[in-house]
């Protein structure tokens, strides 16, 4: 006899969770083992952490897919680089069709970090903040309620000039989700 589709699914999800309870999922850095097949996917254009994210991928063994527009040119001899048209959204969307649950996602854009957070990837800004369900539709708000501003003529403050301390942060918080095989650091931010 054939078993169900919820058979099958049953018995697949109470493998995956011993296999999760063994530890058999972790990333094992030492080993140069990438047992989940993580990776992370980078918002490339304008990205002002690229060299920090292909240090600490190869440090931890993890596949980097850089996603960009055909207005730049990313070759670092590491990371993947996926190049797509100059439409609006073009990167976001590439992006979100291949966020996988566990990948890690490095983005500035609040409307991307809110299209991968379902899908169980752990995302990040390139400052150091966790983008996380707790803190996206307060961030999504506020960015309307600026566009809002803008639109009527209004002024809104632009973004603070990029410092050692941005990037001492970021680095920290990337490490951070790279050793830890699960959402542990995203949710505690």
């Amino acid at each position: 006899s054939l078993l169900s589709y919820r058979n099958i699914v049953k018995i697949v999800g109470e493998q995956f969770k011993r296999r999760i309870k063994m530890g058999s999922f972790e990333n094992n850095a030492e080993n140069g083992e990438n047992r989940l097949n993580v990776k992370i996917l980078v918002d490339a254009d304008a990205c002002p952490v690229k060299d920090i994210i292909i240090k600490l991928a190869k440090r931890f063994k993890i596949p980097v897919v850089m996603l960009v527009d055909t207005s730049h040119i990313i070759d670092d001899g590491y990371s993947e680089v996926i190049t797509v048209d100059r439409a609006a959204d073009s990167v976001d969307i590439a992006l979100a069709n291949r966020v996988r649950r566990g990948d890690v996602v490095v983005t500035q854009d609040f409307g991307l970090a809110a299209l991968v957070l379902p899908k169980g990837a752990r995302v990040l800004n390139q400052n150091g903040m966790s983008y996380t369900d707790a803190n996206i539709d307060r961030l999504l708000f506020e960015r309307h309620l600026a566009q809002k501003v803008r639109r009527s003529g209004g002024r809104t403050a632009g973004p603070f000039k990029r410092t050692k301390q941005d990037d001492e942060r970021f680095e920290a918080l990337f490490e951070k989700l790279l050793s830890e095989p699960d959402n542990k650091a995203a949710k505690k931010e």
